[in-house]
């Protein structure tokens, strides 16, 4: 990952570090150099060595221990994310439960189009994946789901012929960074001539496009997903509770 000049310095040092850890050159189980190792080496003061810290933490890579120092230790399992209003195992559901067949893949330079549909800045360069998600081989498609990953990650396309669940966590464990957010975005559309030919359904037809934004604890977007099913394949709940005040 490469740091911008506009990003604090405590982010390049965390990510410099993340990388090592990621790499091996921690391991699992050993210690990081002192805060005033990492001070000398970074050349930066001891606030933004802790706060580089305090983002190896969020990402659960490293613990801090009395005595013994920030030590790497092993990630835990990728299925136990959740945030207080929805958790994020209920959005890895359907994308385990289908299988996605792709089509294309490769760098895309985002258009006024594109940017329109997917909130990504106009002329920035992501690594784009599109395919059709089916329950089984004979059934006609539930969606088209199209992932647009930032750049800094696109090595993970290399894996993405053998995978069938959901890109993220395989996007955490290449690079040692933590989804803390994913904002979601319903809309309706209309299916032009080509999509509803590929999800077998009539041009013109109503469709609802869903849009998640995943974003890591360094408020970087790892990636935008674009999910498109026809209006008679998706159905989406809610059920809401009104909260009692105690005082």
């Amino acid at each position: 990952m490469t740091a911008t000049a506009g990003d604090h310095r405590y982010l390049q040092v965390a990510r410099a570090l993340r990388k090592e850890i990621v790499d091996g050159i921690y391991p699992v189980g050993s210690q990081l150099p002192t805060e005033h190792e990492l001070c000398e080496r970074f050349a930066v003061s001891r606030y933004t060595i802790r706060e580089a810290l305090r983002r190896l933490r969020d990402d659960n890579l490293v613990e801090s221990r009395p005595r013994a120092g920030t030590l790497v230790v092993p990630r835990p399992s990728t299925n136990s994310y959740a945030q207080d209003v929805v958790s994020i195992d209920d959005l890895l559901a359907f994308a385990q439960g289908a299988q996605f067949s792709i089509e294309t893949n490769g760098m895309v330079t985002v258009d006024d189009a594109l940017a329109e549909r997917t909130g990504l800045a106009p002329g920035s360069e992501w690594f784009a994946v599109s395919g059709y998600r089916r329950a089984d081989d004979d059934t006609a498609p539930i969606c088209r789901t199209e992932y647009f990953i930032n750049r800094s990650f696109a090595a993970v396309g290399r894996l993405l012929q053998r995978h069938t669940g959901p890109i993220f966590p395989l996007i955490e464990d290449l690079f040692g960074v933590s989804i803390v957010e994913v904002h979601q975005e319903i809309s309706a559309v209309v299916l032009d001539a080509d999509l509803a030919a590929h999800l077998q359904a009539e041009v013109g037809a109503a469709a609802l496009q869903m849009q998640r934004t995943y974003t890591t604890s360094d408020g970087e977007i790892a990636q935008v997903t674009v999910n498109t099913h026809p209006s008679s394949r998706f159905r989406h709940s809610m059920t809401m509770r009104r909260v009692r005040d105690t005082a």
